[in-house]
């Protein structure tokens, strides 16, 4: 016997934003192997599925990927659909080329369903379109995270060349990302959004520069985040900012003593 694997994109968290496809292959599926970061009512889903974590997040204990591509082709062995759920879209830093390569190795069938990415539900949830007319015509989809093993990227170039970018498993190096960034000749003063929980009810967005990422990304954040460089987000910056000190001319004033 030998399955079909399903490389499905769980979106980037709001369980409503998975597409059909997706949800009715969750639905048939024998067995599940999701990610961590997985909404619990989108794995639900496989109601009738052996369900098994595979998630990786940094800093806490992952399963090596060797051991998840073994599992998939043991499965598919021995099961007729096989879902592999990724968080975002599997083709975007979700580690699906390493997983199809021995899929085909292993002569198994697989197929690709796409999600949405955390950026362009960000940029639906601020309101802000990632490219503008006249603004940002280019935009970089970049991490900074390097595995085990693997050579550095050039990221910071890539992105410091593009109108505007999306920075993904930033969490915890905003020092580094705001340093290289900078370095590679983008201005401190460059606006920023960093977003953390997209799509969900906990979603939080705070406007910084450059600059000032460090503080601000360091700052009670312990969601999925996701860093948005763009000078489109100046606007979206300084109207928080007015809002801020409005609110603040209209507090009742304490009396002068």
């Amino acid at each position: 016997m030998s399955g079909v694997v399903y490389l499905v994109g769980a979106g980037p968290g709001a369980p409503d934003l998975l597409t059909l496809r997706a949800a009715k292959l969750l639905e048939k599926a024998d067995i599940v192997f999701h990610d961590a970061l997985v909404h619990p009512d989108i794995v639900a889903l496989a109601a009738r599925a052996e369900k098994i974590a595979v998630g990786k997040r940094c800093g806490k204990h992952s399963t090596a990927q060797k051991f998840i591509n073994k599992r998939l082709v043991d499965a598919a062995r021995a099961h007729a659909i096989v879902v592999r759920l990724k968080g975002g879209d599997p083709m975007l830093f979700g580690r699906a080329q390493e997983e199809i390569a021995a899929l085909e190795a292993a002569g198994i069938r697989y197929e690709v369903v796409p999600g949405i990415t955390a950026a362009l539900a960000a940029s639906a949830e601020l309101g802000i379109s990632l490219t503008q007319r006249g603004v940002a015509r280019s935009v970089a989809l970049v991490t900074p995270r390097v595995g085990e093993g693997e050579n550095s990227s050039e990221w910071a170039r890539s992105l410091a060349n593009a109108d505007a970018g999306a920075i993904y498993m930033g969490a915890g190096q905003a020092d580094a990302i705001s340093a290289a960034l900078i370095a590679a000749g983008m201005s401190p003063s460059t606006p920023v959004a960093v977003v953390e929980n997209t799509s969900l009810p906990t979603a939080t967005t705070r406007y910084t520069t450059l600059s000032q990422l460090p503080a601000t990304a360091n700052a009670s954040i312990v969601g999925p985040v996701l860093i948005l460089v763009g000078p489109q987000f100046h606007a979206a910056s300084s109207v928080t900012q007015k809002d801020i000190a409005a609110t603040i001319d209209e507090l009742p004033r304490a009396a002068s003593r």
